[in-house]
């Protein structure tokens, strides 16, 4: 009876954890996320390959690769240069597509009569993406995306292992606070109000990820953002 009436029959339904903060499971179907765990084997064979950012001078447990705009701690540069100096490889027309895709799962109508408070006046045209890997002991704390110009949302995919994904307030680093179990696929996007909410993933849940991602271990993270620079 338990492989007839388990739990991965049960829908988990869209949901909105704070305005402007939606929740989509099983945004991605297998296939795709195989084929984005695909590319991000690519995009880490160069010209930048993944580093872990210091922060404060502590080294973060996380790898990170870059498209569009070569991130590192509170700017955004075209080269890594805190890295070997290369340019980072070009933001794809079809991530643009996807995060665009992204925005409507999320918003549905809401993003045309919303538009304004959720800073999607002109569309969705993210330019630079930061795919994290994280193995079984990585972590990250709670922080706000507040490198970019732009208000526009953060459109967040996780492929691989589940990972409890810690969603705050945009006044501290404290409670109130949820915590969310991200499971592989899923779509997270945060803009409006939550736009700089503090964030965190603070466990990953090894042997989650499902052999059809073609991921092994840990978790893939894709984050598209618009960062309002030119040039």
């Amino acid at each position: 009876m338990d492989a007839l009436f388990g739990d991965d029959l049960l829908k988990r339904p869209r949901r909105e954890v704070a305005p402007g903060a939606v929740w989509v499971p099983g945004f991605l179907s297998p296939p795709q996320q195989a084929w984005l765990v695909a590319r991000f084997h690519e995009w880490a064979a160069g010209p930048v390959p993944p580093r872990s950012a210091t922060v404060r001078g502590h080294e973060m447990s996380v790898e990170t690769v870059c498209l569009g705009w070569h991130w590192r701690p509170y700017a955004y540069s075209r080269d890594a240069v805190d890295v070997n100096g290369n340019d980072v490889l070009d933001m794809p027309d079809w991530m643009i597509r996807l995060g665009r895709s992204a925005i409507d799962a999320a918003y549905g109508e809401q993003a045309r009569t919303s538009a304004e408070s959720l800073h999607l006046e002109g569309g969705y045209t993210p330019d630079t993406a930061l795919v994290n890997f994280y193995d079984d002991a990585a972590r990250m704390g709670m922080h706000q995306d507040r490198d970019e110009r732009s208000p526009a949302p953060v459109v967040s995919l996780s492929i691989g292992d589940s990972c409890t994904f810690r969603f705050g307030n945009t006044e501290t680093r404290t409670k109130p606070y949820e915590d969310i179990l991200l499971e592989s696929g899923d779509l997270f996007v945060f803009g409006g109000p939550s736009r700089m909410a503090y964030h965190a993933v603070p466990t990953i849940h090894p042997g989650t990820a499902r052999a059809e991602t073609g991921l092994e271990s840990g978790r893939i993270n894709i984050t598209l953002r618009e960062t309002g620079l030119e040039g």
